[in-house]
């Protein structure tokens, strides 16, 4: 159904509708319908009869109208029910992302949530484990400037 636009399931339903008392439609009527364009006639049908709103009656060729159409009792239901426009209209009022894939978004962002806060733990951590090894080398440089200047001291005290 999502493939029609509003125009052609406002057409399918001029079909539905041109079925009229005797529920049936001659070949003529309907190329009358559609000025005599047979493809366009013909690819109507196709969707008419794929929905399952009307069966094909008298000789026709894979790719020629038939003689006749009927209309059956779920296609006069369908258009007392709003018809192609009515579904038409009804699927572009529905959001665009809908059900299961708004529920897979939904579980992605929160997996992303989950794993943003991870990798900001683990950054933290590594943060603080690299301030602790800044202090633990101030500190080594720091001895090892004592034992120079204690060193340096011992000396001159020797050579005294």
């Amino acid at each position: 159904m999502t493939d029609l636009n509003e125009y052609e399931c406002e057409l399918l339903d001029a079909v539905l509708e041109a079925f009229g008392i005797p529920d049936s439609l001659t070949r003529l009527q309907l190329l009358n319908l559609f000025d005599q364009d047979e493809a366009a006639a013909f690819a109507m049908v196709q969707v008419l009869t794929r929905e399952g709103l009307i069966t094909k009656s008298g000789t026709h060729g894979d790719y020629e109208l038939p003689e006749k159409l009927i209309l059956k009792p779920k296609g006069e239901k369908f258009l007392k029910q709003g018809g192609f426009t009515r579904r038409y209209h009804t699927e572009q009022q529905k959001p665009l992302e809908i059900g299961s894939t708004l529920a897979k978004l939904q579980q992605q962002n929160l997996r992303l949530q989950n794993l943003k806060l991870a990798n900001e733990t683990e950054i933290s951590s590594l943060k603080k484990k690299v301030n602790d090894m800044q202090t633990r080398q101030y500190i080594w440089w720091g001895l090892i400037l004592v034992a120079l200047i204690t060193g340096l001291f011992i000396g001159q005290m020797l050579n005294s």
